[in-house]
């Protein structure tokens, strides 16, 4: 007789019998009493837990911020199991569809984000916890950050440092020089927000960006234009090109400010043989590049486009061709004069 095509697809004991798998291996029901309320990006975010140290390395991910911008509901589960100790994960592989969004890195170690409803769970094991800079780079703060992108900022592939209260988004190609820019604004008395990436604060008007302004994160090869860098080396990171990430408060620089209105938006474009231009874009032509290096996907990219178009369509948009930072500062001080 044929097996019905159910039981197949089931585990068996040694006498070939189907094995229920028992209902408490889904993890549903795992208990976690230790709670913590932090505040990315100024925006509140609950963490719920059954082991402390995950609260730990939210404090190091998140807690040099102590006030919320603003009451959101957003909350975040992570479940930590014994397993096995075993060497780290490897990166977890992202997949999206529609609003579902995955973190798997293997079969204990996986997070599941729900981008409509904003609420996300992880199961660890302890293991991978006990790496913290792991466990923080590849599963919190990237299910922090994708919650608060799916529902209150959207994410641009730009610096801003502002003067006289107008905010500037230095954008460009990766390699284009905004990091080591928006620094060397910052050492000439601009106010510094962010390095290469900026959180539009959705449906602001005028449009507000909140930045990582603690830290300043640069390319190996800045230690060749700014000397006070020398004496530090590459921050280990799980993904992505290798960077050097300096605390602010190391660093020559004396205004920061966490938040900024932008008044414009300046493409950059770095070459040996300029001498230094600002050239206005055509209407649209900024907004359209933003939204074609969005980090999202699917329905929330859409959102994201619509989004950028509303905050940026009609603000003054440039090119800024330059050889060296002491150039694209003055002509970034001639536009701050006219905005």
């Amino acid at each position: 007789m044929a097996t019905r095509p159910f039981e197949a697809t089931l585990p068996r004991n040694a006498a070939n019998q189907p094995v229920e798998r028992p209902q408490n291996a889904l993890l549903y029901d795992m208990e976690l009493p230790f709670r913590g309320i932090f505040h990315p990006l100024g925006f509140s975010v609950e963490i719920l837990t059954n082991d402390p140290e995950v609260l730990q390395a939210a404090e190091d991910s998140f807690g040099h911020i102590d006030e919320g911008r603003e009451t959101t509901s957003l909350q975040i589960r992570i479940g930590i199991s014994e397993g096995q100790d075993c060497i780290c994960p490897p990166e977890p592989t992202r997949r999206e569809y529609n609003h579902l969004y995955s973190l798997v890195a293997d079969a204990e170690n996986q997070a599941l984000l729900d981008l409509k409803t904003f609420t996300a769970f992880a199961w660890l094991q302890r293991s991978t916890l006990k790496n913290r800079q792991y466990f923080r780079s590849n599963f919190l703060e990237k299910m922090v950050y994708l919650l608060l992108g799916a529902s209150v900022v959207t994410d641009l592939h730009a610096a801003c440092v502002s003067k006289s209260g107008k905010g500037v988004l230095l954008c460009g190609h990766s390699g284009a020089g905004k990091s080591t820019l928006a620094y060397a604004c910052a050492r000439s008395g601009w106010t510094y927000t962010s390095d290469d990436t900026s959180y539009l604060v959705n449906q602001s008007f005028p449009p507000r960006v909140i930045g990582h302004s603690h830290r300043v994160r640069f390319r190996p090869d800045a230690r060749k234009l700014f000397p006070e860098l020398v004496s530090y080396s590459v921050t280990p990171r799980m993904e992505g090109k290798p960077s050097i990430e300096i605390p602010v408060s190391e660093l020559p620089i004396l205004a920061t400010a966490s938040e900024a209105e932008v008044r414009a938006i300046v493409y950059l474009r770095r070459h040996p043989s300029e001498t230094g231009s600002l050239l206005p874009f055509p209407k649209g032509m900024a907004t359209q590049r933003l939204c074609e290096e969005l980090f999202s996907a699917g329905d929330v990219r859409l959102r994201h486009e619509d989004i950028l178009r509303a905050a940026f369509d009609n603000s003054a948009a440039y090119e800024l061709a330059y050889s060296d930072s002491d150039q694209a500062i003055r002509e970034l001080d001639l536009l701050i004069s006219k905005i």
